[in-house]
């Protein structure tokens, strides 16, 4: 159990470092209203992230909402999946 613990810890540590930037990189790319799965694209257009995956996203967008620093503001069926989804609005300060 030791183990695990340990890396566990190690994986937090090497993600905590990074989730300052992204919380940063997605505050100044949400400049309109847009899914979680639309920012992933336009970040992965302007080469910020290594994939456009969803999952770059959408954590960083829940706990920047936990913040308050954004807001789901609607729902809309995802243009790529067909699934009802959260469109988020940068709050501003």
């Amino acid at each position: 159990m030791k183990i695990k613990n340990e890396t566990r810890q190690l994986s937090f540590e090497d993600i905590k470092e990074k989730t300052p930037n992204k919380y940063t990189m997605i505050l100044d790319n949400l400049t309109e209203p847009m899914t979680a799965r639309e920012l992933a694209h336009k970040l992965y257009k302007l080469k910020l992230i290594q994939e456009c995956s969803r999952q770059e996203t959408a954590p960083r967008l829940t706990e920047l909402e936990r913040l308050g620093k954004v807001k789901a503001i609607q729902k809309k069926k995802c243009q790529y999946t067909g699934k009802t989804v959260a469109i988020y609005k940068k709050i501003e300060s």
